[in-house]
């Protein structure tokens, strides 16, 4: 049981970081500023608006940032081995959540694609993804620690959503859905984070059980 938990961490970390990797890749043609690079094609429309862009632009940079620098908040050996490190990536993780990607997150979804409902569910993922960082750090503060790693665990969840978002579009894909480019873009939408967030849910859940009957 032991070796089948490692190996599917060790699964989960390389998936992560090879779909973190995918992601730089996929954010290396916007270095161009191009105003028809890949996704911009369909946001001809939101061009013009300065404080979109902005943050298009600035979340797009970003991402991968919060995604590696999350990802090794939940290392216990980085915890017990190097203390400082995983406090100085997880100050870098809140910090970037806190005061870039979720504001710049926050703005985009008000200009989503696939109009009010999809709008919605993004502005409720920004909300969610900045409070839950927000009283993870505050818990660290307090040094309640098993509320600060399950309010982690709630944050990066969300910041999953990022990898998801696009797992389930190239998957909808290869399935042929019958359904219209922009009722396809709202299911995405919103199974891209409440999935994760369910998940999240159920391992905070299991994890407090365990530590009740020991």
């Amino acid at each position: 049981m032991v070796l089948l938990k490692k190996i599917f961490v060790w699964i989960t970390v390389a998936a992560i970081l090879y779909a973190t990797w995918l992601m730089i890749l996929l954010s290396l043609p916007y270095v161009s500023f191009n105003r028809y690079t890949n996704f911009l094609m369909t946001k001809q429309v939101q061009w013009h608006i300065v404080h979109w862009r902005l943050s298009f632009y600035t979340h797009v940079f970003v991402s991968s940032i919060v995604l590696i620098t999350g990802l090794f908040q939940f290392s216990k050996y980085l915890l017990k081995t190097y203390p400082a490190i995983h406090r100085l990536l997880g100050k870098i993780y809140a910090v970037v959540v806190i005061g870039i990607s979720g504001p710049t997150g926050l703005v985009m979804a008000f200009y989503a694609n696939g109009g009010i409902r999809a709008q919605i569910s993004f502005v409720i993922l920004s909300v969610l993804w900045i409070g839950f960082t927000v009283i993870a750090w505050r818990k660290a503060l307090q040094r309640q620690w098993e509320s600060h790693k399950d309010f982690m665990v709630r944050s990066y969840a969300l910041t999953l959503s990022a990898i998801t978002l696009r797992f389930y579009a190239y998957l909808l894909g290869l399935m042929h859905m019958p359904l219209r480019p922009a009722a396809a873009y709202v299911l995405i939408s919103w199974l891209s984070w409440t999935i994760n967030l369910l998940i999240a849910e159920l391992y905070i859940q299991l994890t407090k059980n365990k530590r009740r009957l020991s």
